[in-house]
């Protein structure tokens, strides 16, 4: 995907014109083993921001390899919200994500400084960027039996009670498809009619997109995968298994942890674990791009061949422009 050229703005998210408060947020977003988390270093760094991880399993404690986290060290001087705040064995869901994020980015912007949402947890991002509805709490007899079947399955059924979110959700984002039917079951009313009641959070949000090369990209997941092995992948996984970490927990479904799990239950041999976690993380990152160009509101930046500090310069440039165009217009009016 191409980048913006560098006359061109990226365009506030159409949460400005709802905005009852006056914070500008920078959101940087994108698929999985972009570059994102040292990316948004750099731009907090430039633009004296605090970081708000969006990356759906940095949320747990003990998943550093699998999450391919950016340790301490590399963070030093850029505060950091929401990394390893809840156990591995807890949950963590979107509506409860929001109103972290909602209380960060007041909490940062009274001291001055620039919140920056960074990550590719799309449910997450959803729920700061489109909104929430009030729907049903989960229902965890129900999720048990959805789970059971395939997702061709689930989608096929959601086809049949709610055309328009089966249209929406991608068939392999087992996920999504399961909440849809959970809360058709629930209420008797589609989800995807719950969803035009959702509203985002009331602030500016101007959100830049990375991407990659497909060969490239694929060539870096696969780089990524080989390194988290070498890591030591599956011993962390088995240390959280010892802990008490099963197939239920919902940091479970991160990849590289189901993957590490079949193999040491015998189930998949060594090549087939690393073949697998590749397979599916590049699947993760077609997904998660499905999701992102429904936002006409991305400006994206290719980053092939380039450093994250001149990615991070282009994407600090650019805001801080954006920013002044906010003012000059605010003032003339």
């Amino acid at each position: 995907m191409p980048s913006l050229g560098p006359r061109e703005a990226p365009r506030p998210s159409r949460t400005v014109e709802a905005a009852s408060q006056s914070e500008t947020v920078l959101v940087l977003l994108g698929p999985t083993a972009v570059g994102k988390s040292r990316v948004a270093i750099e731009v907090a760094r430039r633009l004296d921001g605090e970081v708000i991880s969006a990356d759906s399993r940095a949320f747990f404690q003990g998943l550093d390899i699998a999450t391919d986290k950016v340790p301490p060290l590399a963070r030093r001087g850029v505060p950091h919200h929401l990394i390893d705040q809840v156990e591995p064995t807890g949950r963590y869901d979107a509506m409860a994500f929001r109103q972290d994020a909602d209380r960060l980015i007041g909490e940062i912007a009274g001291r001055g400084r620039v919140p920056i949402v960074c990550g590719g947890g799309t449910l997450y991002l959803g729920a700061i960027l489109r909104g929430l509805f009030a729907g049903p709490a989960a229902d965890l007899a129900l999720r048990r039996d959805l789970e059971l079947l395939s997702p061709a399955a689930l989608h096929a059924r959601l086809k049949t009670v709610d055309p328009r979110a089966a249209a929406r959700i991608h068939p392999n984002d087992r996920l999504r498809l399961v909440r849809a039917l959970e809360v058709h079951a629930l209420t008797g009313r589609p989800i995807s009619s719950w969803q035009e009641e959702a509203k985002p959070l009331p602030y500016r949000f101007i959100p830049f997109g990375l991407t990659r090369e497909r060969e490239d990209h694929k060539a870096a997941i696969a780089a990524r995968v080989e390194t988290m092995l070498a890591r030591g992948l599956l011993a962390e996984v088995e240390g959280l298994r010892q802990r008490g970490f099963d197939r239920t927990a919902q940091a479970f479904r991160t990849v590289g942890v189901r993957e590490a799990f079949d193999f040491l239950d015998g189930e998949i041999s060594e090549e087939e674990l690393e073949e697998s976690i590749v397979r599916n993380t590049w699947s993760l990152a077609r997904r998660q791009m499905a999701w992102f160009r429904a936002d006409r509101n991305v400006a994206w930046i290719d980053v092939t061949g380039r450093s994250p500090k001149d990615v991070a310069h282009e994407i600090a440039t650019r805001f801080a422009q954006e920013r002044g165009r906010e003012r000059e217009e605010t003032h003339a009016g």
